[in-house]
């Protein structure tokens, strides 16, 4: 992710409409070519060896936790509250992912969020299978989470790219205007990404609201090992609905640079139905929503009211 760490990003910038993709007849009777992964360059193979150290790091450490949170990471109506307002209503970086955001009004999906797997040229059949399950299966999750509409079918808004440092160019290069909403320009800041960087996640807002989304695109590296791949896919495919910031407060929680978590938790869980809940809407402030949102955090958690 950008800036280090497992810290995603949210990116917001004004985008020109870009025309929809014209489809390509099927071809009848040829039987479609064995997908064949390209070599690796050299580059591909340090960096790949780099992130499976800092993943065999992290687990000494006993960082990377899957098991959602327990009786050591309490957390109250009022806490729930608080990182609800520090993660939906801050930007964790500015438009071109180098400098700290600020204050953001909320922000989420109005339509129906349809992903699309995209796979650079050098990532391997069995790892396309085992990502393609995954992020199908985790959009299933998002969807029966927030009560919105999330599907890895049909007419993709929100592009999910596995490529490499081989080939991530020419993937960006291959989806550019796949999206109405999304450009070449706009994905200018995918391209040259710090070693640091597992992944990231860009959404944008072209239509008449500027804080509904619209479109959104999440690249994550291929050579990341198997665990912080999926954390990859955890932290940007959610923050790509609406949750652009990390907080040093929330836990247990992935939205926190810490890496305590590789996996959504149950506080995470909570926060995205919040993100959804129908009594707060698109545009928002903190102090509008805030009455809200401590109603809706003792809701969920059977706080007092």
């Amino acid at each position: 992710m950008l800036c280090g760490g497992l810290a995603a990003c949210d990116l917001i910038m004004p985008v020109e409409p870009s025309l929809k993709p014209q489809s390509r007849p099927a071809a009848v009777g040829i039987p479609a070519p064995p997908v064949v992964a390209k070599p690796t360059s050299q580059q591909s193979a340090l960096l790949r060896q780099y992130l499976n150290e800092v993943q065999q790091a992290q687990l000494t450490q006993g960082l990377l936790r899957q098991d959602g949170g327990g009786v050591d990471t309490p957390f109250t109506a009022d806490v729930l509250a608080r990182n609800f307002e520090q993660i939906a209503f801050f930007n964790e970086y500015d438009g071109g992912f180098s400098g700290r955001g600020g204050p953001s009004p909320l922000r989420r999906w109005n339509a129906p969020v349809r992903m699309q797997v995209i796979f650079g040229a050098g990532v391997p059949p069995s790892q396309r299978a085992r990502d393609g399950a995954a992020i199908t299966s985790y959009a299933t999750r998002l969807a029966r989470v927030t009560g919105h509409p999330i599907t890895a079918s049909g007419t993709p808004n929100f592009l999910v790219i596995v490529a490499s440092e081989d080939d991530r160019n020419d993937t960006l290069v291959d989806v550019a205007n796949r999206v109405p909403g999304i450009t070449p320009a706009s994905l200018r800041a995918f391209r040259d990404m710090r070693r640091d960087t597992y992944c990231a996640v860009a959404a944008y807002a072209s239509g008449p609201n500027p804080n509904v989304y619209t479109a959104a695109v999440a690249i994550i590296r291929a050579e990341n090992p198997d665990l912080l791949r999926l954390s990859c896919i955890h932290e940007e495919l959610a923050q790509g609905l609406g949750l652009a910031n990390d907080s040093p407060g929330a836990r247990p929680s992935i939205f926190n640079d810490d890496d305590e978590f590789a996996l959504l938790t149950n506080h995470d869980e909570l926060l995205l139905k919040m993100l959804y809940d129908p009594r707060l809407s698109p545009g928002m402030t903190a102090r509008d929503a805030a009455p809200l949102t401590r109603i809706i955090a003792r809701e969920l958690t059977g706080g007092p009211l």
